[in-house]
């Protein structure tokens, strides 16, 4: 078991948390790490065991922390709000603590879920563009990608109202998330109902620069993950045009369907994937 650090990441705006680290054993300089972002409402710890699955195959990783999560000094209410900027921001701090922390080290960037799309957001906006994007279990949120569509529409019409009435979206009562900012509320259910990224005081396109995008993707896709159908992946893969993508589907263990978050509980075969992608780099 490698024991994992943690660093002290402060945004502009006051808001800190801690960046998880787990090393490799020995690492080299350029040896390879992997950027984490986790699923809404996922607080970092819960990818420990992947990230020490990874280190063991030589792939370092640090694990990002949202904002109103873990170790996150904030938490969504009435009085402290913030949307999708406030992430990023969050999450540039994050990579350049990161960075800090594997000197020359070949970063790569990767995601569960809601981490993935914004991990091919990171990738896309990086001044300098990492070594690849790893997805498990995400896609893009749009309406129409769903089988129960119409449902689908209507969650995005109604969480927003939710958590305004509320001051916060109570994910922890309904069972979707945690409780989330009103503002990632809003941005996420815009971007379900239009198909497209953005937020309250983001001004840059965050559409063209998912075109741009050129680093290499492998998405695993979870046989049993009605949460993100095939249709959903392929939707957030089609933003970025000119990135080579490959997509593996995995079941669970014993021949069983492999659900959004149940293979967190073995991620081993997620580990190996990925680091095998990386060493094949």
């Amino acid at each position: 078991m490698i024991e994992p650090g943690v660093m002290p990441v402060t945004t502009p705006d006051g808001a800190s948390a801690e960046l998880i680290l787990v090393p490799a054993p020995a690492p080299l300089p350029g040896s390879p790490y992997l950027f984490w972002l986790p699923a809404l409402g996922v607080p970092a710890r819960h990818y420990l065991p992947l990230a020490q699955a990874l280190a063991g195959l030589g792939v370092g990783v640090a694990l990002h922390e949202w904002r109103g999560l873990g170790s996150s000094d904030q938490r969504a209410g009435r009085r402290c709000d913030w949307g999708y900027r406030q992430l990023l921001d969050d999450i540039d701090g994050s990579a350049s603590a990161a960075a800090a922390a594997w000197p020359g080290g070949r970063c790569w960037v990767g995601g569960h879920s809601l981490g993935g799309q914004f991990a091919c957001l990171v990738a896309s906006r990086a001044r300098e563009a990492p070594a690849g994007i790893l997805l498990a279990a995400s896609g893009a949120p749009y309406w129409r990608c769903f089988a129960h569509r119409h449902w689908v529409r209507l969650a995005y019409l109604a969480a927003p109202w939710l958590a305004r009435l509320v001051g916060y979206l109570p994910g922890r009562r309904i069972g979707f998330g945690g409780n989330e900012a009103r503002g990632v509320i809003s941005d996420w259910a815009a971007t379900g109902l239009t198909g497209r990224y953005g937020g309250h005081g983001i001004y840059e396109d965050l559409e063209r620069s998912l075109a741009a995008q050129r680093a290499p993707v492998l998405a695993l896709r979870m046989t049993g993950d009605w949460l993100v159908p095939a249709a959903s992946l392929d939707f957030l893969l089609g933003k970025m045009p000119h990135a080579r993508a490959q997509v593996d589907v995995l079941a669970g263990t014993q021949g069983t369907d492999a659900a959004h978050f149940s293979w967190m509980k073995q991620p081993h075969e997620v580990a190996r994937r990925f680091a095998k992608v990386v060493a094949d780099a």
